[in-house]
């Protein structure tokens, strides 16, 4: 039996990594064998590719940062989702298309075809059974992301961030079958049943989880 594919969006603060691992560790906890992964990284060279385009220092131009989201998900797809979709496995993913959607699209204003079109070359045509879209306004999640210091997406100005949000929710709006949206504001334990809520009653998840309780 084929894997389940989940992805987890939003945009920065929002709770992706720390939600992600909890829904892991619930999925676990049911009985499902779990791979973790992410946009972008997630195999060596993703990773060298994820340390370039976050590089405060780095400048490029917006299609130069869109290739090389692309590089990055075109080797995660075929080196680690592909095959643990095939192991039957359920397959989390912090970030993926939605993001060159949100960011590179609405939010760099490059061509929305442009980016579809390479979106659909550098996933070989895999589509996620479901996208949690953590919802938070840019106000609240950009100062928790940015603590530490701010990457260089972080770093871009308000605008940015409010063009981002603003794909997002156009992308949830479309495709409500794939994309759950889910209120990230409240505590960690409130937003993870949130999304667990989300999850488990979903189409694409709930008869399979049944299967394992």
């Amino acid at each position: 039996m084929r894997g389940v594919f989940i992805t987890i969006e939003g945009g920065e603060g929002v709770g992706k990594s720390t939600q992600g691992r909890e829904l892991a560790r619930r999925l676990r906890a049911a009985g499902v064998t779990v791979l973790e992964t992410r946009e972008p990284g997630g195999t060596p060279a993703g990773d060298r590719i994820r340390d370039l385009v976050l590089d405060p220092a780095a400048h490029m131009a917006p299609v130069t940062e869109l290739l090389l989201y692309e590089a990055s998900r075109a080797e995660l797809v075929s080196a680690v989702i592909e095959p643990a979709l095939e192991r039957g496995e359920f397959v989390l993913c912090d970030r993926f298309y939605d993001s060159s959607t949100a960011y590179q699209s609405y939010g760099r204003g490059l061509d929305p075809d442009l980016v579809g079109t390479l979106n659909m070359n550098a996933t070989g045509g895999l589509r996620p059974d479901l996208t949690v879209y953590l919802a938070l306004d840019p106000d609240h999640g950009v100062p928790r992301a940015t603590t530490g210091g701010a990457d260089r997406i972080e770093a871009e100005p308000d605008d940015f961030h409010r063009r981002v949000l603003a794909g997002f929710e156009a992308i949830a709006a479309a495709e409500p079958d794939r994309v759950v949206r889910v209120d990230a504001s409240g505590d960690v334990a409130q937003v993870a049943d949130r999304v667990w809520d989300a999850v488990s009653s979903h189409p694409a998840v709930g008869a399979l989880l049944n299967g394992f309780w």
